[in-house]
């Protein structure tokens, strides 16, 4: 069943179906802390944390503590997706640990359930208010009880905190999550974050501001939080990677699925019916280095150009709607005189590969520039500067002079993101009737995001804001919600192969007219719409919102829109809505983040915002800033005065950076360069580009006799799972 509906807080989860590749990565976990390892490479886990108050001796290298195997499992049903992250955690050491691990999910993911599996006892986690689930999970910890704790430190970075796993212990945690698919033209997008890059965190001021009454305010960290994402990264030049992954998707489109592709990985399609696939990785279990994209399309005759979907919950009905407006083709004789100010981000993590992308990216609008355009081009890193004093016209000799300035770019320093982008918002004519575009080309790899939403909704005026999303692993949570705040779009750029298609779709967007005053109109009363006020749309974009409606509500819904200066109308019976599920919980975190975007941006304030997102959070059983899902067992197992050790799991480098860029090469285990306080390097192995495990001294007999069991007891987790625990509170 891909999309169950939402459990009760007192019903007991059916174990996660796991993969026989999943199971087999669980068998080699096992097998590290008993085996006599041969001689070969060893590669990472979670890295042991000294004492309080003490350093690790000079020369020492850090201590082997967990290794991490994950298990990601999707089930696609038309516009949403349903997951199931599973990740295995063995303790490989002597002592009892606590392991603390940082992950990527999807910016717009509804997490809403947590289980702890401790041998075969199953705790269901509870939502509790942020600070009330930590102080739960701190007491069971002191108490010797297994607990974990699933926070959220971004839309898009998480959290797991794992208490008291025993010496040559394995448990595991289950994430489920729900997500919708974007739509782009008739192309669907599964976006699949593996890896938090390492974020570039501005440093705060060095002085306290004084008033001009003489009163001195404390500075203010632009990220207060940044330990929580600054999680060890390994150089790959000392180190295997880490992490791996084994990923099933099962994809029941709603329409005849024509080719399934991936950028990002090798994928292994199987045809289950013609509106069904199953798609596995090719290659088996593969390091967590970049997010995983598949796209699909139907059929070209099967293109379907509207989705409603309902699904009641707690006697609400909730809509989730799809629909295409009409295709104006573009007249070239009534395209607006605009001038456009492409931003490109040449610190140190987009070195490399990300660095090619941004650049063929960035040549390719140039390219696209007639001379009734003007244009200017930005670049930063820890400083930045500005091809012309304010934007010129597209004459060939501006364009060569700027091809020029862009090829000679090279990737170094830090992220310093907030002062291009004012400079690029900045509207020195305002009353020239010009429409204004800003393409912004990144990783977005930074952690004050809010400072970055902020500017946007203080500076915007009549700009627009086009982000593009740069490499492996791009901050998907301020790309797109930095477009949506620049009434703009969001394209991401995963390798060279990917810049033709997606820069031409892009740039076609910014020459064609947009749908504008788009407006959704109930026939029955009291809906609650999100997003509130529908956003401009460009070419190929659909229309996409969520709403909940009063118990029993029925009638239509009306879409209207001006397209190139007409007016345009469609009425939909809401009794056509198709059923689905998972809608109640992707409506009430897009509610969630539309609350979030009022109290950065100002037009809400900060205690009316946290009190509705508490109250939408508690409701829907979300994760969100100010709520966790914490799971206690009942049973103590650690005894009183035996020691925990504290542990961090150490992430890859994203597949594509420069790890000496991004930290330089003399500063391991420091703060990040040039004034941001970032990801600690961790350098714990020979170098090696493969994901093998350890070697172990068991032979082939054994290890198969052992997959075997493990795939037995994964099988009766699954049907029946034994005697369900209820943790304690």
């Amino acid at each position: 069943m891909p999309f169950p509906s939402p459990r009760s807080a007192v019903e007991h989860p059916r174990a996660a179906a796991l993969s026989p590749l999943f199971l087999g990565l669980l068998a080699l976990l096992v097998m590290i802390a008993s085996a006599h390892a041969l001689p070969g490479p060893t590669r990472g886990g979670l890295m042991l944390r000294p004492a309080a108050g003490t350093a690790p001796a000079a020369g020492t290298a850090p201590v082997e503590a967990l290794q991490l195997a994950t298990d990601l499992s999707v089930d696609v049903s038309g516009p949403t997706a349903r997951a199931v992250v599973t990740q295995a955690f063995r303790n490989t050491t002597a002592d009892w640990v606590e392991g603390t691990y940082v992950y990527p999910l999807p910016e717009d993911a509804a997490v809403d359930g947590m289980t702890l599996v401790v041998g075969t006892r199953v705790i269901v986690a509870d939502i509790r208010a942020r600070a009330e689930a930590r102080r739960a999970y701190e007491a069971a910890k002191a108490a010797g009880q297994s607990a974990a704790l699933t926070e959220q430190q971004r839309p898009n970075i998480f959290t797991n905190t794992v208490a008291n796993i025993a010496p040559g212990e394995t448990v595991l945690v289950q994430i489920s999550y729900q997500q919708t698919i974007p739509v782009s033209g008739t192309t669907r997008m599964l976006r699949l974050p593996l890896v938090v890059a390492p974020r570039y965190n501005p440093a705060p001021p060095a002085v306290d501001a004084v008033a001009l009454d003489g009163r001195a305010d404390a500075a203010r960290d632009p990220v207060p939080d940044r330990d929580r994402i600054s999680p060890p990264v390994l150089d790959p030049a000392a180190s295997l990677p880490v992490n791996p992954v084994a990923v099933t998707v099962r994809l029941r489109a709603g329409f005849a699925v024509g080719a399934v592709h991936s950028a990002t990985h090798a994928i292994r399609v199987t045809e289950a019916g013609p509106e069904a696939r199953t798609i596995t990785l090719a290659d088996g279990a593969v390091p967590a280095d970049r997010d995983l994209e598949l796209t699909w399309d139907p059929l070209p005759s099967r293109v379907p150009d509207l989705g409603l979907f309902r699904e009641e919950v707690a006697g609400r009905t909730y809509l989730l709607a799809t629909l295409t407006p009409p295709a104006i083709a573009a007249d070239a004789t009534a395209r607006p005189d605009r001038d456009v100010t492409f931003v490109i981000d040449n610190s140190g993590s987009m070195a490399g590969a990300s660095m090619r992308q941004a650049k063929a990216g960035l040549l390719a609008g140039l390219a696209r520039l007639t001379p009734r355009d003007r244009f200017n081009v930005i670049r930063f890193d820890d400083t930045w500067d500005a091809l012309h004093p304010e934007p010129v016209p597209a004459t060939p000799e501006a364009l060569e002079g700027a091809g020029r300035f862009v090829a000679a770019l090279e990737a170094r320093g830090g992220t310093e993101m907030l002062a291009p982008l004012r400079a690029a918002l900045a509207d020195p004519h305002p009353e020239d009737g010009r429409v204004r575009q800003v393409v912004f080309l990144t990783d977005g790899a930074v952690g004050d995001e809010e400072r970055i939403f902020a500017a946007i909704h203080a500076g915007l005026g009549r700009s627009r804001l086009f982000m593009v999303g740069i490499g492996s692993a791009p901050n998907g949570h301020l790309m797109r919600h930095a477009a949506e705040i620049g009434r703009g779009s969001f394209t991401e750029i995963r390798d060279l192969g990917q810049v033709a298609e997606r820069t031409r779709a892009l740039y076609a967007k910014l020459e064609s007219p947009a749908v504008t005053d788009l407006a959704a109109a109930f026939s029955a009363a009291g809906v609650a719409v999100t997003p509130g006020t529908l956003p401009d749309l460009y070419r190929g974009e659909p229309l996409v919102f969520a709403a909940r409606l009063p118990h029993g509500a029925e009638g239509t819904v009306t879409i209207s829109g001006r397209v190139a200066g007409r007016t345009w109308t469609r009425t939909l019976p809401l009794a056509g809505a198709a059923p689905g599920t998972g809608i109640s919980k992707v409506w009430a975190r897009a509610r969630i983040g539309e609350t979030e975007t009022a109290r950065i941006t100002g037009r809400l304030s900060t205690e009316a915002a946290d009190a509705a997102i508490l109250a939408l959070a508690l409701e829907h059983g979300l994760t969100t800033r100010l709520t966790s899902l914490v799971a206690v067992d009942a049973t103590p197992r650690r005894e009183a005065g035996t020691p925990l050790v504290a542990a961090d799991l150490p992430l890859n480098l994203p597949a594509g950076w420069d790890f000496a860029s991004v930290f330089g090469t003399d500063r391991p285990g420091a703060a990040d360069p040039d004034g941001g306080t970032g990801a600690r390097i961790v350098p714990i192995g020979a170098a090696g580009a493969d994901i093998d495990l350890p070697q172990t001294g068991l032979g082939l007999l054994p290890q198969l006799l052992l997959g075997l069991l493990l795939a037995l007891l994964g099988g009766g987790l699954r049907r029946c799972c034994g005697p369900r625990v209820r943790g304690a509170r």
